[in-house]
């Protein structure tokens, strides 16, 4: 299977009805998935970087070297589910930092048809346990945060996992001013003035970007 059937046969898996569709749900502009998948003698051959680029959003491995171990899988009734390492700590402002050179906790088992549908790579990803309510209400005290360990890379408004050397580790929205050398980290909570926007420059400002967990992409809520 060559790139471009690769590509269109991940699309439709994700439930993409055409390319338009999935260059709109992945955040690619007009032309970009379609330059490297059309049927005539007008497609483009990607560079390594645009293929990387493509498949870290389609959730596809692009791997080059010797052959690594599969994702520990189990099955269960016929359905077949991955396990997502589970660590100890915790995130919020005060508590210990994520040790990653530890073991794991436990593992929690997750349904692959549903990981393969929202483009989670379980093998790039790791649980922690949410405390505290400056994210509420997206993320509330005792929820499960799950982190795409290879999404570090800072979009303005997305929910980051860092290790804070002075507050250990967070959970926070980033926005990155390249032109004022700042990160901005946000909570959620509307109670603004117990949780304000922090703005972190210089070192402040390298200890989180140099120190980022990954990408929040899934949190589960505990109903009480």
């Amino acid at each position: 299977m060559d790139f471009a059937a690769m590509i269109l046969a991940r699309i439709n898996e994700l439930g993409c009805k055409n390319i338009n569709q999935a260059e709109d749900r992945f955040g690619f502009s007009r032309g970009y998935l379609r330059g490297v998948t059309r049927e005539d003698s007008k497609r483009a051959v990607p560079s390594i970087e645009k293929a990387q680029v493509i498949c870290d959003a389609l959730g596809l491995d692009f791997y080059i070297g010797p052959p690594r171990s599969v994702e520990p899988t189990t099955e269960l009734d016929g359905e077949r589910f991955a396990t997502i390492a589970r660590y100890e700590a915790s995130a919020a402002a005060g508590h210990g930092v994520v040790n990653l050179d530890a073991p794991p906790k436990d593992h929690l088992a997750v349904p692959r048809d549903w990981l393969i549908e929202t483009g989670i790579r379980p093998d790039r990803c790791i649980l922690i346990t949410a405390r505290g309510d400056s994210m509420a209400p997206a993320i509330s005290n005792g929820d499960l945060v799950m982190i795409d360990r290879h999404r570090k890379e800072i979009t303005a408004g997305k929910l980051y996992v860092y290790n804070d050397p002075d507050n250990g580790t967070r959970v926070k929205r980033l926005e990155l001013i390249p032109g004022a050398a700042t990160i901005i980290a946000r909570s959620d909570n509307p109670d603004q003035k117990r949780y304000p926007p922090e703005y972190h420059t210089g070192p402040a400002m390298n200890a989180i970007s140099q120190n980022i967990l990954g990408e929040v992409v899934w949190s589960g809520h505990l109903w009480r």
